[in-house]
């Protein structure tokens, strides 16, 4: 990846979109979805704007550029229009954590082909990033939101990069009209779930006398599991101390296996409070046992070359040693 070719992708897909934008009058993320809409469709849908947006859409296409190289262009667009104007869950995972999110699933899955599910799949910036490090080209992705400008951004997202991804607009903890897949992925959102009729149907509604959404699209993602696949998920620090009466570790024991918990640097998040780690689960079925020991470990800082090249190699030879 070149990070010049980012920065003229990303030079491109903001001037287009703040172009839309002021002659629109609407939103930037809005204006980038229409840009990222008529550079994949070559053609122009604002008239009046041709002769400006013609030369800016006909430069975005390089032989020597990659999907990745197009998902961070994308990514940075995205970030700059989500700063602009904030948002609840208007928020995408740290490239850091996409790249490290899409290893784990490649020393998972090798060379064999595969499908993966996020069920709050967001700008589909980590999915996206996750198909980028694939060693086969045989994948079934699907993707889940309900946030309308989220999932137009996933369908633009994926289009710049050329991703057949199968995207739902609906709430990604009501019934997903998905096969069964080998991985579920998500960067979990944290907090209360409004729709008690739809939560009802969860097992692990109620933790606490509370439905919290953390809780369900962890259990959402397994349900979607096929028999031995695995749940990869960035989830809140706070997960296991919140469930206090142990419905969650007793819906584990039934359910799944923890293979590994990993706690990420707190320089990552603004806050304590905001602090995630990434758990692995796989769901039991035929095979699955309980043997060997959890990866259980605190990430160093990620700034910290030499320690971070230490602990990968570390990751590497867990996966590598057993069959996970």
């Amino acid at each position: 990846m070149q990070t010049t070719l980012v920065s003229d992708l990303f030079s491109v897909l903001d001037r287009s979109a703040l172009l839309i934008k002021n002659k629109g009058h609407i939103s930037y993320l809005e204006a980038l979805c229409k840009a990222g809409q008529d550079i994949y469709n070559d053609k122009i849908s604002e008239a009046d704007l041709i002769d400006r947006l013609r030369p800016l859409y006909d430069s975005f296409f390089h032989e020597q550029m990659t999907a990745e190289d197009v998902r961070r262009a994308f990514q940075l667009a995205a970030l700059k229009g989500m700063k602009a104007d904030p948002k609840p869950g208007h928020d995408m995972t740290p490239d850091t954590l996409v790249i490290l999110i899409g290893h784990m699933v490649m020393l998972l899955a090798g060379e064999k082909p595969f499908s993966i599910l996020d069920p709050a799949v967001g700008t589909a910036n980590l999915l996206t990033g996750i198909l980028n490090q694939a060693k086969t080209d045989h994948v079934e992705a699907y993707g889940a939101d309900t946030d309308d400008l989220l999932i137009k951004l996933a369908y633009t997202n994926a289009n710049l990069q050329q991703k057949d991804i199968h995207l739902f607009h609906q709430d990604g903890l009501k019934p997903i009209l998905a096969e069964p897949a080998d991985f579920a992925v998500c960067d979990v959102p944290v907090g209360f779930y409004p729709d008690q009729e739809t939560a009802e149907s969860y097992k692990l509604n109620a933790i606490n006398g509370k439905a919290y959404t953390h809780f369900l699209f962890i259990e959402q993602g397994l349900n979607h599991l096929k028999e031995a696949g695995y749940l990869l998920y960035l989830i809140p620090n706070r997960l296991f101390a919140d469930d206090k009466d142990h419905r969650f570790h007793d819906y584990l024991q039934k359910n799944a296996v923890v293979r590994a918990l990993l706690q990420l640097p707190m320089a990552l998040f603004k806050d304590e409070k905001a602090a995630k780690s990434i758990l692995l689960l796989q769901k039991k079925g035929k095979g699955v046992t309980n043997r060997g020991q959890a990866l259980l470990a605190e990430m160093p800082d990620f700034m910290n070359e030499v320690a971070m090249r230490g602990f990968m190699g570390q990751l590497d030879r867990w996966f590598t040693s057993r069959s996970v």
